[in-house]
């Protein structure tokens, strides 16, 4: 592997130490995305199940992730309040919001399956 993709990797990484600490979101995605696979194992959840729901985990993760990126570049860039950037600073918020709520919806639908087959 060359200098140059050990570089990436390594900012990538940091990147994920920044967009974790101090934010107060992931003290609750973290915790359940735990919950959800310890739950995934209980039910013996099949692998197209387990797949399915770290995919959502993922996608929860990412995007909070990139609202933390857009809350720091806004932070950067403007100090003052501009209305547009509390409005991307929404919007951010709320694709997160939204691949929370639909994750949550995917969870409870295999967690409900699989309980139905595990008490009959």
């Amino acid at each position: 592997m060359s200098k140059h993709w050990i570089g990436k990797f390594r900012n990538a990484l940091r990147g994920v130490h920044l967009g974790i600490v101090g934010q107060s979101s992931f003290s609750v995605h973290l915790p359940m995305a735990g919950l959800v696979l310890l739950v995934a194992a209980v039910l013996r959840c099949s692998v197209i199940q387990l797949a399915v729901l770290l995919l959502c985990i993922a996608l929860v993760m990412s995007l909070e992730l990139m609202n933390s990126a857009v809350e720091y570049l806004a932070r950067g860039l403007c100090r003052e309040h501009n209305p547009e950037v509390g409005q991307a600073l929404d919007i951010a918020s709320a694709a997160v919001l939204v691949a929370a709520m639909l994750s949550a919806v995917i969870g409870l639908t295999i967690f409900g399956y699989q309980l139905r087959l595990f008490l009959s």
